[in-house]
């Protein structure tokens, strides 16, 4: 099983900079691709939204995934932020070698 993982976060386009930089230094990320232009249509509180968003494409191990949750949930300017953890199941090794050796 992999240990890597690409982390999807969306969140509105004036926070996902700083929240991005934010996890590049506290060695939670090796990288992050902010993914402007998303629309985001969802079921809140009973009523349909639609929100511009940028989506956050964090790639980091199982062992900073915790805390990485944690950093994000901390630093999110919603209530109830997305974060979706996914397996790398097959990548690069030497890309994988250098994520890891990004974290801290």
């Amino acid at each position: 099983m992999s240990q890597h993982r690409i982390v999807f976060v969306t969140c509105p386009p004036a926070a996902a900079e700083a929240l991005a930089e934010r996890l590049l230094e506290q060695g939670l990320a090796a990288c992050v691709n902010c993914v402007p232009g998303l629309r985001s249509m969802y079921r809140w509180r009973g009523e349909i939204q639609h929100d511009d968003e940028t989506l956050l494409l964090i790639k980091t191990d199982v062992a900073h995934v915790d805390a990485l949750r944690e950093a994000v949930l901390a630093a999110h300017p919603h209530e109830l932020p997305e974060f979706v953890a996914v397996q790398i199941d097959d990548a690069h090794p030497p890309y994988l070698k250098w994520i890891s050796d990004s974290l801290a």
